[in-house]
């Protein structure tokens, strides 16, 4: 009963009151240290109310828990050293970690405890000492990789046509080889050394990924933009691509340039994940992923709809004509590609002028020219423009969440040798096994003196003045007597005021 009522606290709306039920509960919790105290028994959802004030964004009751799990080590004029409990904070050894669940919530507010210490302080350490040269490591690992695998695709195996052209528009001259042709010259194994290099790679991606989806949940893995969600379908889809491409090459099959292009386009925009370890370009591929799957998504439907109905009336027009004098209509499925074209603006309207052109034509090409390129691509240019807009206002706060993201992956996937745990442990300072965070503080004491002088030097009468001013329109024939009383007021009331905050400048010299 009692950790229900500490988990209600947290999501109370009035904090203050709150902080205090928290405490007054505490105080009556006999097992105040070890796993049986209150404050680490976690509800159905696996979060303690320390975890759940993050998940929340509840900034007040995260301050007020970690003032109670601080411990101040020494202090010497305004330079105090103080010893934060970082337990539940570190992701080391947590199934659960309270950074993950910062930076996967919908709720902006709790993005802003990575603002707060000691969170920001332990992000910066992992960060830096292990987290940004890991992450260039794997970037630059990353880029190799790809290049391997696009030298494995330029120089795929392929024989000259011997077959006889079957129609006037056939231009294959390359076919793919078989699998015994494949594998004969130096140069061929040189080629087979980097197909395996790239199906080893593709295996290890889905070796790696796979455990991370069945332990977040598909929805929440490929959902969240700043744990990387389009991405992960990206990698995972392109090493799928990979191994039907091999599967094809052993099976002799044709028609392996599918997946294989399929696999050289997703491989080479997955690149762009590795962006966000650099504060200039993080931000933009959070950016784009907004606008792909926000505004485009939505925008790809009006643009089908309009190009269906476009391209169907283009192909009727020119199914009675020769397909020699104006080829892009020729059939539907050219059809809708030149329409695509046109709705983008990357052609200009076909037309050939040595014949006549049905009428119709122009009539249906003004129409799609009205709609498409001034009102429908305008209308894209405007939506991600807002989208723009709004991601510019946070993206500082959007970066720090990626980094948070990217220093949880790599800590999970690395080995525990490579990736030590962050921390100073409560037994050099005798307080345990618990795993703390050192962070020196410098107190200015001359804020606090402004502070002092700014409150002794502010009229404490300013009420009562205003309150004889409304008094003074009631009857005018007083009222310049009585203006001339609330003036001499007002200076007494103020040299008072000055004279008492002279005599504090005075002791303080």
């Amino acid at each position: 009963i009692g950790n229900t009522v500490l988990h209600i606290l947290v999501l109370q709306p009035n904090k203050t009151f709150a902080c205090h039920m928290y405490s007054l509960i505490l105080s009556y919790d006999k097992n105040k240290e070890g796993p049986g105290s209150l404050e680490l028994i976690p509800n159905n959802e696996g979060l303690t109310p320390f975890k759940l004030a993050g998940v929340e964004g509840n900034t007040v009751m995260f301050q007020y828990l970690m003032q109670k799990r601080k411990q101040s080590l020494w202090s010497f004029g305004p330079l105090t050293t103080v010893l934060y409990d970082i337990t539940e904070i570190d992701s080391w050894a947590e199934d659960q970690s309270f950074l993950e669940l910062i930076v996967s919530t919908k709720k902006r507010e709790a993005r802003q405890i990575l603002d707060l210490t000691p969170v920001k302080e332990l992000v910066s350490l992992k960060w830096n000492m292990y987290g940004r040269p890991y992450f260039c490591f794997l970037a630059l690992f990353y880029i190799l990789y790809m290049v391997c695998f696009t030298m494995c695709c330029v120089y795929r195996p392929l024989k000259p046509r011997t077959g006889n052209k079957t129609s006037n528009r056939d231009n294959t001259v390359y076919v793919q080889k078989m699998l015994q042709e494949s594998y004969v010259a130096y140069e061929d194994e040189l080629r087979l050394v980097g197909e395996l290099i790239t199906v080893i790679g593709a295996v290890v991606i889905l070796v790696l990924e796979i455990p991370d989806i069945l332990r977040v949940g598909a929805a929440k893995y490929f959902g969240q933009t700043i744990l990387g969600g389009p991405f992960h379908i990206i990698v995972i889809t392109y090493a799928c691509m990979i191994l039907v491409t091999m599967v094809m090459r052993l099976t002799s099959t044709t028609g392996e340039v599918v997946p294989m292009s399929f696999a050289l386009v997703l491989g080479w925009c997955n690149v762009m994940y590795f962006a966000r370890g650099f504060q200039m370009l993080g931000p933009f591929t959070i950016m784009i992923q907004k606008m792909i799957f926000g505004d485009l998504m939505r925008f790809c439907w009006l643009m089908a709809v309009v190009i269906l109905g476009f391209a169907s009336a283009f192909y009727i027009i020119f199914q009675t004509e020769n397909p020699e004098n104006l080829g892009q209509f020729y059939n539907y499925p050219m059809s809708l590609f030149t329409t695509f074209e046109l709705f983008l603006t990357i052609i200009d309207g076909p037309a050939n002028y040595d014949v006549d052109l049905p009428f119709m034509y122009s009539v249906v090409y003004f129409a799609f020219a009205i709609i498409a390129a001034l009102l429908m691509l305008n209308l894209l240019i405007a939506m991600m423009g807002d989208t723009h807009w709004r991601v510019a206002h946070e993206q500082d706060e959007l970066w720090r969440a990626q980094v948070v993201a990217t220093t949880v992956m790599l800590e999970r996937k690395l080995p525990r040798c490579l990736w030590p745990r962050s921390g100073i442990c409560g037994r050099e300072y005798g307080l345990g096994d618990r795993w703390y965070l050192r962070i020196e503080d410098r107190v200015d004491p001359n804020k606090h003196k402004m502070m002092r002088y700014t409150e002794a030097f502010k009229p404490q009468d300013r009420d009562n003045y205003d309150k004889g001013s409304e008094k003074l329109e009631i009857n005018r024939d007083t009222m310049y007597k009585k203006e001339l009383s609330a003036l001499s007021l007002s200076r007494s009331t103020s040299r008072t005021s000055s004279h008492r905050g002279w005599e504090i400048l005075r002791r303080n010299t």
